[in-house]
């Protein structure tokens, strides 16, 4: 069951995201492959974190066990102050709808629906009362205040992940998980999407962590979390596109042998 940690009445918690001892395996036997081992992290809230490393080190099966789309075999995930392990597949579903925000390279946008009406989709699915004044002020924050009737089809890439950060933060959720949010669209888009991405958490008070394969993506972060073969193997604060891309290329050299 979801179980909120004791503390104070009346505060926020400082921590965002906590993983302890995180392991997930897939198959069996001879074809077992562990996508994660032992990871334990802590990311403050009103942060920006991304997570990369090469084809296979595990980025992704982090960001799907972090925010509960996938369990861990064994170990702790905490969102707000709040474990997610163990808890209903409803109960999952009812907690990301209210604290957890996604932002996928492909938009994940009903091609049905307009701009507003993607916008809205999370408040509800979650049976949540709408204040069209702030959706209205989050689409025009990122930049869509012309396009609201428009579909995706009628607007460029750039544009459609301008509605999935929108749609990401109308339910002011306490983390905005990003999985190569920048992958598809072109150089400037790319730039301006993750803008945005340093404006919900600067003006908006949100953590974002995002999985990126791009050193330049990587830059616009607080700090650059690195795994191999499913392991925290480093951490870079103020990152640079070029150290990044430095570091990628000798994350080997953090694996001890064997592994």
């Amino acid at each position: 069951m979801l179980s909120r940690t004791q503390r104070p009445p009346n505060t926020t918690p400082t921590e965002a995201l906590r993983l302890v001892k995180v392991t997930k395996t897939y198959g069996t036997a001879d074809s077992k492959v562990t996508a994660l081992e032992d990871v334990t992290l802590s990311l403050p809230r009103g942060t920006f974190t991304a997570v990369m490393g090469p084809s296979g080190s595990g980025k992704s099966t982090l960001l799907q066990c972090a925010a509960g789309l996938d369990a861990p075999d064994t170990g702790i995930v905490m969102v707000d102050g709040t474990e997610m392990t163990g808890g209903t597949e409803a109960q999952l579903t009812k907690f990301r709808r209210t604290r957890i925000g996604f932002v996928f390279q492909q938009y994940n946008l009903l091609d049905t629906l307009t701009v507003a009406q993607n916008t809205i989709l999370p408040l509800k699915l979650a049976r949540r009362r709408v204040n069209r004044k702030r959706v209205e002020e989050i689409l025009t924050a990122v930049g869509l205040e012309g396009r609201l009737g428009h579909r995706p089809d009628q607007l460029s890439g750039g544009q459609r992940q301008r509605v999935a950060i929108a749609r990401a933060l109308v339910t002011e959720p306490s983390v905005i998980f990003a999985d190569e949010p920048t992958g598809a669209l072109d150089t400037r888009s790319a730039r301006e999407v993750l803008h945005l991405l340093q404006e919900a958490v600067r003006i908006h008070d949100r953590t974002v962590v995002m999985v990126t394969h791009d050193p330049v993506a990587a830059s616009y972060a607080d700090a650059v979390l690195f795994l191999a073969d499913g392991r925290l193997v480093g951490e870079m604060r103020r990152p640079t596109a070029d150290a990044v891309a430095e570091r990628l290329a000798h994350l080997g050299d953090d694996v001890p042998a064997g592994v």
